[in-house]
Formats: structure tokens, C-alpha cells, sequence
């Protein structure tokens, strides 16, 4: 899942950044609403954290320019204390939720789930099934039938999205913006190793699931006979 968070107070979206990145949330961070428009408008974020409060354009503005352009991506807003009205403004205008400031690691991360659960995405409490494999999130690990091996992150973050997106095809360009950013000059080559690192590992586990290069398009995950 990769989420965006735009504030303007750098010191809490980093800290905020830190506690997604150790449960394994991708994140980019911006720190004025011109940015965080810009940066939602491309539609690779799965959840986005704006605060109310930024330069340049605040986030209630953000959201409601976003609801109008027909972005539906679930949104949290981040809130001083006493802003009532802008809370309700803000689930006026297609706000999935809000927090106020300061809020628990643990809130937080609850509503993020929450979120995405009513957008229907599969959110990873524990693992991810997938024909014979079992795919743990949290502690980075491939199962098949009871044997395991280690994913480094990036592996971990490309199957993720393979099986998420089940029987659809998933383009290079898809991969690299969920993996890297809209921004990112990554290559496709840099696709095509981590293809091929996760083909390995399947195979090492015997596994029935392969990854299809479907040429011209890009990858599916099938299950063989």
C-alpha cells in the first residue's frame, strides 16, 4: 500500500512516515497542498494524510478539488484540536475520516486499515494467499506449505501488489509508480530483476504459482496444474 502524506510540519511527517514505513506502508511525503494536489492527481496512492492546515493551498481545498477531478482515494484529514468546522467541512466534501493532532501510533494506524477496508483494498493484518503461497507482510517471508524463505522489501512490496491485483495485468509502469514513485527515474530493468529474483524463490519452494510476462503489457500471477 503506498500512501501520501502531505504537512506542512516536517518534523511530525517524518516521524509519521517512520511509524508507515515500519508496517510496511510506502510513503511519500510533501509540504504544501499545491504538492499534495499535484502529487494525488496521479492516482498511484492507495490512502492520502492531509492536513487541514498548509501553504499554498490547505487541505480542504486539496479534497475538494481532488472529489471533483472524480478521485475517489481514501482520505484522512489531520486536524488541530479545535477545528470543528473543518472537520465537518472536510466529511462534507468526501473526507473519509480525520485525527486530531497529537494522536497515538496505534490510533492512527487503525484508521488507516479502516480506510482501507471500506475502499475494499486487502489490507495485510497477517498475510496474503495466493494459489500455494502464503505471503507475510509484516515479517517479509514467502510460504509454500510449510516451507519459507525471506523477501527483501522491494520483493515483498512487488508480490504484494501481484496478488492484490489478482488475475489482472500489472504494467512495468504500474509497478514502478507503486514501488518508486510517479517521480522515480527508475528503469525497467530495475522491474525485470525483482521479476526475476521472485521467480526464483518460487521456484525454489516448488511452488505452483508462476509469474506470466504477458509481452508488451506486463505480469500476471497463474497457477499451474
Amino acid at each position: 500500500m503506498r500512501i501520501l502524506i502531505a504537512e506542512d510540519e516536517i518534523h511530525l511527517a517524518e516521524a509519521v512516515s517512520q511509524i508507515l514505513k515500519k508496517n510496511n506502508y510506502s510513503v511519500d511525503m510533501v509540504h504544501d497542498g499545491r504538492s499534495g494536489l499535484d502529487y494525488a492527481l496521479s492516482g498511484i496512492y492507495d490512502l492520502l494524510l492531509l492536513d487541514i492546515m498548509m501553504p499554498e493551498m490547505d487541505g480542504i481545498t486539496v479534497l475538494k478539488t481532488l472529489r471533483s477531478e472524480g478521485n475517489h482515494t481514501p482520505v484522512i484529514l489531520l486536524t488541530a484540536k479545535g477545528e470543528i468546522d473543518d472537520k465537518v467541512t472536510g466529511l462534507d466534501y468526501g473526507a473519509d475520516d480525520y485525527i486530531a493532532k497529537p494522536f497515538a501510533t496505534e490510533e492512527l494506524l487503525a484508521r488507516i486499515r479502516a480506510a482501507l477496508r471500506r475502499k475494499g483494498e486487502v489490507v495485510p493484518e497477517d498475510a496474503l494467499k495466493f494459489g500455494d503461497i502464503e505471503l507475510n507482510t509484516v515479517q517479509l517471508k514467502l510460504l509454500v506449505e510449510g516451507k519459507e524463505m525471506k523477501l527483501n522489501l522491494k520483493e515483498n512490496e512487488l508480490l504484494e501488489l501481484l496478488i492484490t491485483r489478482k488475475s489482472a495485468i500489472t504494467s512495468k509502469e504500474q509497478i514502478i509508480e507503486k514501488l518508486w514513485g510517479f517521480d522515480s527515474e527508475v528503469e525497467y530493468n530495475n522491474v525485470e530483476v525483482y521479476i526475476s529474483f521472485l521467480r526464483k524463490k518460487l521456484t525454489f519452494l516448488n511452488s505452483a504459482v508462476r509469474i506470466n510476462t504477458i509481452r508488451g503489457v506486463g505480469y500476471v500471477l497463474e497457477v499451474t496444474a
